[in-house]
Protein backbone atom coordinates (compact mmCIF):
# COMPACT_ATOMS: atom_id res chain seq x y z
CA UNK A 1 0.00 0.00 0.00
CA UNK A 2 1.24 3.27 -0.63
CA UNK A 3 -0.71 5.41 1.39
CA UNK A 4 1.03 8.30 2.67
CA UNK A 5 0.43 11.62 5.02
CA UNK A 6 0.17 14.79 3.70
CA UNK A 7 3.80 15.71 5.21
CA UNK A 8 5.08 12.41 3.45
CA UNK A 9 4.41 14.26 0.08
CA UNK A 10 4.89 18.11 0.89
CA UNK A 11 7.96 18.22 2.51
CA UNK A 12 9.90 16.41 -0.57
CA UNK A 13 7.67 19.02 -2.02
CA UNK A 14 9.40 22.31 -0.28
CA UNK A 15 12.80 20.27 -1.07
CA UNK A 16 12.55 19.63 -4.49
CA UNK A 17 10.70 23.20 -5.70
CA UNK A 18 7.72 21.35 -6.99
CA UNK A 19 3.69 21.36 -5.63
CA UNK A 20 1.41 18.07 -5.29
CA UNK A 21 -2.03 18.16 -7.29
CA UNK A 22 -5.08 18.12 -4.26
CA UNK A 23 -7.63 16.73 -6.14
CA UNK A 24 -10.65 17.04 -5.48
CA UNK A 25 -12.91 13.63 -5.79
CA UNK A 26 -16.48 13.31 -6.12
CA UNK A 27 -17.07 9.51 -7.19
CA UNK A 28 -15.37 6.22 -7.33
CA UNK A 29 -14.99 6.89 -11.67
CA UNK A 30 -13.13 10.50 -10.73
CA UNK A 31 -11.03 9.01 -7.81
CA UNK A 32 -9.83 5.73 -10.06
CA UNK A 33 -9.30 8.13 -12.68
CA UNK A 34 -6.86 10.49 -10.66
CA UNK A 35 -5.38 7.75 -9.36
CA UNK A 36 -4.12 5.85 -12.55
CA UNK A 37 -3.05 9.35 -13.60
CA UNK A 38 -0.42 9.54 -10.68
CA UNK A 39 0.63 6.04 -11.23
CA UNK A 40 1.11 7.03 -15.24
CA UNK A 41 3.19 10.18 -14.37
CA UNK A 42 4.95 8.56 -11.39
CA UNK A 43 4.24 11.26 -9.39
CA UNK A 44 2.34 11.85 -6.19
CA UNK A 45 -1.50 12.51 -5.66
CA UNK A 46 -3.82 13.68 -3.05
CA UNK A 47 -7.39 12.81 -2.74
CA UNK A 48 -9.98 15.28 -1.33
CA UNK A 49 -13.07 14.61 -0.11
CA UNK A 50 -14.59 18.01 0.56
CA UNK A 51 -18.08 18.86 1.53
CA UNK A 52 -20.14 18.23 -1.19
CA UNK A 53 -18.18 14.83 -1.58
CA UNK A 54 -18.80 13.90 2.07
CA UNK A 55 -22.68 14.73 1.78
CA UNK A 56 -23.26 12.25 -1.46
CA UNK A 57 -21.18 9.36 0.32
CA UNK A 58 -20.46 8.46 3.94
CA UNK A 59 -16.91 9.11 5.23
CA UNK A 60 -16.39 5.66 6.51
CA UNK A 61 -16.94 4.60 3.09
CA UNK A 62 -14.89 7.42 1.19
CA UNK A 63 -11.69 6.35 3.83
CA UNK A 64 -12.40 2.71 2.07
CA UNK A 65 -12.67 3.97 -1.13
CA UNK A 66 -9.19 6.10 -1.12
CA UNK A 67 -7.40 3.17 0.57
CA UNK A 68 -8.22 1.10 -2.04
CA UNK A 69 -7.39 3.15 -4.72
CA UNK A 70 -3.52 3.42 -2.71
CA UNK A 71 -3.01 -0.31 -2.76
CA UNK A 72 -3.09 -0.53 -6.52
CA UNK A 73 -0.46 1.89 -7.30
CA UNK A 74 3.14 2.56 -6.05
CA UNK A 75 3.10 6.12 -6.06
CA UNK A 76 2.19 7.82 -2.69
CA UNK A 77 -1.59 8.39 -2.28
CA UNK A 78 -2.94 11.15 0.81
CA UNK A 79 -6.28 10.11 1.45
CA UNK A 80 -7.23 14.34 2.40
CA UNK A 81 -10.27 15.95 4.36
CA UNK A 82 -11.00 18.70 2.40
CA UNK A 83 -12.98 21.23 4.69
CA UNK A 84 -13.60 19.90 7.93
CA UNK A 85 -15.63 22.57 9.64
CA UNK A 86 -16.00 20.92 12.98
CA UNK A 87 -13.79 18.64 15.32
CA UNK A 88 -16.45 15.93 14.89
CA UNK A 89 -16.25 16.25 10.81
CA UNK A 90 -12.23 15.64 11.56
CA UNK A 91 -12.64 13.11 14.41
CA UNK A 92 -14.75 10.97 11.50
CA UNK A 93 -12.19 11.22 9.12
CA UNK A 94 -9.43 9.99 11.10
CA UNK A 95 -11.34 7.01 12.40
CA UNK A 96 -12.07 6.12 9.12
CA UNK A 97 -8.57 5.89 8.00
CA UNK A 98 -7.51 9.49 6.27
CA UNK A 99 -4.01 9.96 6.38
CA UNK A 100 -4.46 14.10 6.42
CA UNK A 101 -7.39 16.87 7.98
CA UNK A 102 -7.73 20.29 6.84
CA UNK A 103 -9.37 22.23 9.50
CA UNK A 104 -11.22 25.26 8.14
CA UNK A 105 -11.49 27.86 10.68
CA UNK A 106 -11.03 30.50 8.48
CA UNK A 107 -14.52 32.21 8.86
CA UNK A 108 -13.80 32.96 12.25
CA UNK A 109 -11.52 35.21 14.36
CA UNK A 110 -8.02 34.84 14.75
CA UNK A 111 -7.86 33.91 17.90
CA UNK A 112 -10.73 31.02 17.72
CA UNK A 113 -9.08 29.59 14.20
CA UNK A 114 -5.90 29.36 16.03
CA UNK A 115 -6.97 27.75 19.18
CA UNK A 116 -9.35 25.29 16.96
CA UNK A 117 -7.00 24.64 14.57
CA UNK A 118 -4.01 23.70 16.90
CA UNK A 119 -6.69 21.40 18.67
CA UNK A 120 -7.17 19.15 15.40
CA UNK A 121 -3.51 19.68 14.28
CA UNK A 122 -2.68 17.83 17.93
CA UNK A 123 -5.30 14.99 17.09
CA UNK A 124 -3.58 14.20 13.97
CA UNK A 125 0.00 14.01 14.72
CA UNK A 126 -1.01 11.98 17.98
CA UNK A 127 -2.27 9.59 15.59
CA UNK A 128 0.30 9.52 12.81
CA UNK A 129 -1.63 11.97 10.59
CA UNK A 130 -1.24 15.28 8.75
CA UNK A 131 -2.95 18.49 9.43
CA UNK A 132 -3.53 21.71 7.45
CA UNK A 133 -5.05 24.92 8.31
CA UNK A 134 -6.40 28.03 6.60
CA UNK A 135 -5.55 31.90 7.45
CA UNK A 136 -7.33 34.25 5.47
CA UNK A 137 -10.31 33.50 3.96
CA UNK A 138 -10.50 32.05 0.15
CA UNK A 139 -14.19 33.19 -1.13
CA UNK A 140 -16.09 31.49 -4.07
CA UNK A 141 -16.53 32.88 -7.68
CA UNK A 142 -20.74 34.52 -7.46
CA UNK A 143 -20.62 33.83 -3.88
CA UNK A 144 -18.50 34.81 -0.35
CA UNK A 145 -15.96 37.32 -1.47
CA UNK A 146 -11.87 36.49 0.02
CA UNK A 147 -10.05 38.32 2.64
CA UNK A 148 -6.62 38.70 1.75
CA UNK A 149 -4.39 36.80 4.02
CA UNK A 150 -2.28 38.98 6.77
CA UNK A 151 1.73 37.79 6.70
CA UNK A 152 1.99 38.92 10.37
CA UNK A 153 -0.98 36.58 11.34
CA UNK A 154 0.06 33.79 8.88
CA UNK A 155 3.05 33.87 10.92
CA UNK A 156 1.32 33.76 14.17
CA UNK A 157 -1.09 31.16 12.75
CA UNK A 158 1.93 28.69 11.49
CA UNK A 159 3.85 29.04 14.85
CA UNK A 160 0.88 28.83 17.24
CA UNK A 161 -0.93 25.93 15.37
CA UNK A 162 1.84 23.61 14.28
CA UNK A 163 0.09 22.64 11.27
CA UNK A 164 1.93 20.83 8.78
CA UNK A 165 0.66 23.36 5.59
CA UNK A 166 -1.16 26.42 5.43
CA UNK A 167 -3.76 27.40 3.04
CA UNK A 168 -3.38 31.24 1.97
CA UNK A 169 -5.33 33.79 0.32
CA UNK A 170 -3.73 35.80 -2.18
CA UNK A 171 -6.21 36.13 -4.81
CA UNK A 172 -7.40 32.76 -5.33
CA UNK A 173 -10.88 32.04 -5.87
CA UNK A 174 -13.15 28.59 -5.01
CA UNK A 175 -15.27 26.97 -8.17
CA UNK A 176 -13.99 29.96 -10.99
CA UNK A 177 -13.75 28.38 -14.21
CA UNK A 178 -11.70 30.12 -16.12
CA UNK A 179 -8.19 31.44 -15.95
CA UNK A 180 -8.34 34.85 -16.23
CA UNK A 181 -7.25 36.35 -13.27
CA UNK A 182 -3.72 35.39 -10.97
CA UNK A 183 -2.14 35.12 -7.38
CA UNK A 184 -0.74 38.28 -5.42
CA UNK A 185 2.90 36.79 -6.13
CA UNK A 186 4.48 40.46 -3.94
CA UNK A 187 1.68 38.95 -1.03
CA UNK A 188 3.29 35.43 -1.66
CA UNK A 189 6.94 36.16 -1.05
CA UNK A 190 5.62 38.28 2.17
CA UNK A 191 4.29 35.40 3.52
CA UNK A 192 6.64 32.62 2.50
CA UNK A 193 9.27 35.00 4.03
CA UNK A 194 7.66 34.94 7.54
CA UNK A 195 7.17 31.19 7.75
CA UNK A 196 8.66 27.92 6.85
CA UNK A 197 6.03 25.60 6.05
CA UNK A 198 4.18 24.31 3.15
CA UNK A 199 1.69 26.81 1.84
CA UNK A 200 -1.58 25.60 -0.10
CA UNK A 201 -4.01 27.84 -3.27
CA UNK A 202 -7.39 26.33 -2.95
CA UNK A 203 -9.24 27.34 -5.76
CA UNK A 204 -6.04 26.64 -8.26
CA UNK A 205 -8.43 25.82 -10.73
CA UNK A 206 -8.88 29.35 -11.47
CA UNK A 207 -4.71 30.46 -11.42
CA UNK A 208 -3.51 30.70 -15.17
CA UNK A 209 -1.33 27.27 -15.77
CA UNK A 210 1.99 28.76 -16.23
CA UNK A 211 1.58 30.72 -13.03
CA UNK A 212 0.97 27.61 -11.34
CA UNK A 213 3.98 25.80 -13.05
CA UNK A 214 6.22 28.93 -11.80
CA UNK A 215 4.69 29.30 -8.28
CA UNK A 216 5.01 25.67 -7.62
CA UNK A 217 8.99 25.87 -8.89
CA UNK A 218 10.19 29.03 -7.21
CA UNK A 219 7.66 29.55 -3.88
CA UNK A 220 7.11 27.81 -1.18
CA UNK A 221 3.37 26.96 -2.85
CA UNK A 222 3.53 23.03 -2.61
CA UNK A 223 -0.12 22.29 -2.78
CA UNK A 224 -2.19 23.24 -5.34
CA UNK A 225 -6.29 22.20 -5.11
CA UNK A 226 -8.07 21.37 -8.23
CA UNK A 227 -11.59 20.56 -8.60
CA UNK A 228 -13.44 22.95 -10.80
CA UNK A 229 -11.02 22.49 -13.75
CA UNK A 230 -11.29 18.70 -13.52
CA UNK A 231 -15.20 18.35 -13.18
CA UNK A 232 -15.50 20.90 -16.04
CA UNK A 233 -13.57 18.21 -17.92
CA UNK A 234 -16.04 15.54 -16.99
CA UNK A 235 -19.12 17.08 -17.70
CA UNK A 236 -17.87 17.49 -21.18
CA UNK A 237 -16.83 14.34 -21.67
CA UNK A 238 -19.97 12.90 -20.42
CA UNK A 239 -22.09 15.56 -22.59
CA UNK A 240 -19.96 14.17 -25.88
CA UNK A 241 -20.60 10.35 -24.80
CA UNK A 242 -23.97 10.89 -24.63
CA UNK A 243 -24.56 12.98 -27.92
CA UNK A 244 -22.50 10.52 -29.58
CA UNK A 245 -25.48 7.82 -28.64
CA UNK A 246 -29.18 9.28 -27.78
CA UNK A 247 -30.37 5.50 -26.34
CA UNK A 248 -27.29 4.97 -24.52
CA UNK A 249 -28.73 4.50 -20.70
CA UNK A 250 -26.31 1.81 -18.83
CA UNK A 251 -24.30 4.04 -16.05
CA UNK A 252 -21.28 1.50 -16.06
CA UNK A 253 -21.07 1.68 -20.27
CA UNK A 254 -21.05 5.84 -19.96
CA UNK A 255 -18.97 6.16 -17.29
CA UNK A 256 -16.37 3.62 -18.39
CA UNK A 257 -15.85 5.98 -21.91
CA UNK A 258 -15.62 9.18 -19.84
CA UNK A 259 -12.80 8.13 -17.44
CA UNK A 260 -9.79 8.04 -19.78
CA UNK A 261 -10.89 11.80 -20.31
CA UNK A 262 -10.56 12.63 -16.85
CA UNK A 263 -7.53 10.77 -16.60
CA UNK A 264 -5.99 12.50 -19.43
CA UNK A 265 -6.98 16.08 -17.62
CA UNK A 266 -5.90 14.51 -14.45
CA UNK A 267 -2.46 13.81 -15.84
CA UNK A 268 -2.16 17.20 -17.68
CA UNK A 269 -2.99 18.91 -14.07
CA UNK A 270 -0.10 16.68 -12.45
CA UNK A 271 2.88 17.04 -14.63
CA UNK A 272 2.56 21.22 -14.81
CA UNK A 273 2.95 21.31 -10.74
CA UNK A 274 5.60 18.58 -10.65
CA UNK A 275 10.16 19.50 -11.04
CA UNK A 276 11.63 19.95 -14.19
Amino acid sequence: MTLATLADVLQPALKGGYAVGGLVTLGWEDMRAYVDAAEAEGLPVILQAGPSCRAHTPLPVLGAMFRNLAARVSVPVVAHLDHGYTVEDCKAALDSGFTSLMFDGSRKPLAQNIDETAQIAEMAHSAGISCEGEIGFVGYSDGENSLGTDPAEAAQFARDTHVDAMAISVGNVHLQQNQEGGLDEDRIRAIEAVTDIPLVIHGGSGVPSDQRRHLARTTKICKFNIGTELRMAFGASLRASLVRDHDRFDRVQILAEVEPDIQIAARRVLRGLAAD
